[in-house]
């Protein structure tokens, strides 16, 4: 396989993975939350697309407005109503309300759900450019996956909402003195990044298998990205992402698929050591 497939193949993964992470670096950069649920999130996400699919018809793009009000809504309601009262706790505290809660979750999509994986198959062919091969539910998965990260990234820098959080992400209690209801730009934040996980699941679900024995596995690729690309910030989970998918993509084909995730953490260590405010990142969010 050459170099332009791989850095291809790297690319559309890197892009998911970036709208994986954005909601999670989000919570954790503004709330100082480890939110747990994240994973389980998207997972959901897949899930609710793919059932309005089956049963309803709707196809994934229509889907993605309703996936995204209704995990807005979730992680609003479980913010102000449960995470709010601890959030100025230790941050042992809300990692472990977040893990509970995601244990919840988890077992409750099993039980309804079942484990069995499920993928929304749209059979629209592949590309073929200069010789590099490409699945088209990878190609849309990617434009999405990079349409929603950069629409997320303007809503932040150009609306006053985006411009609230950025403010309480650098200085709460001057926030609050100009008349900032934190509490509720907590809300906001943690429904944004639960919005995010479920978009990010409708994307997942057209291009790979969803069961909830992956949350796991897309909530670590979620810490590392942030890791990587740097805390709290969109333009961080982007490149994040990217950097580990072209890292998985050689290491898959030179050490195989295998030990792919392997090399991912090695690198996420690596930064931890030498940069902790990840690549992009900046200082007081490492």
């Amino acid at each position: 396989m050459d170099v332009a497939q791989l850095l291809m193949n790297g690319l559309a993964l890197g892009a998911l993975y970036a709208c994986l992470a954005v909601g999670f670096s989000l919570v954790w950069g503004v709330l100082n939350v480890i939110n747990m649920l994240h994973g389980s999130f998207v997972v959901l996400g897949g899930y609710l697309a793919f059932f309005l699919w089956s049963y309803f018809g709707i196809h994934p793009l229509f889907a993605l407005p309703i996936v995204g009000l209704v995990l807005f809504g979730l992680g609003y309601g479980l913010q102000y109503t449960l995470t709010n009262k601890v959030i100025h706790a230790p941050v042992l505290t809300t990692l472990t309300l977040t893990f509970g809660l995601d244990m919840i979750l988890y077992n409750l999509m099993t039980v309804f759900f079942s484990a069995t994986p499920r993928r929304i198959r749209l059979d629209m062919g592949s590309f073929e450019v200069m010789g590099v091969f490409m699945p088209a539910d990878r190609v849309v998965g990617m434009v999405l996956a990079v349409t929603l990260t950069g629409m997320l990234y303007y809503v932040m820098r150009s609306s006053r909402i985006g411009r609230a959080i950025v403010a309480v992400r650098m200085d709460r209690i001057a926030a609050q003195l100009m008349g900032i209801r934190v509490n509720n730009i907590y809300a906001i934040t943690f429904g944004i990044g639960a919005m995010m996980a479920g978009l990010a699941g409708v994307i997942l679900v057209i291009v790979f298998p969803t069961t909830t024995s992956v949350a796991g596995v897309y909530l670590g690729k979620a810490f590392v990205v942030c890791v990587v690309g740097g805390l709290g910030s969109v333009p961080g989970a982007l490149v994040g992402g990217l950097v580990l998918g072209v890292v998985e993509s050689f290491a898959s084909h030179f050490f195989g698929p295998q030990n792919a995730p392997i090399i991912g953490y090695v690198l996420l260590l690596f930064l931890l050591l030498v940069k902790p405010t990840g690549l992009v990142g900046v200082k007081g969010y490492e």
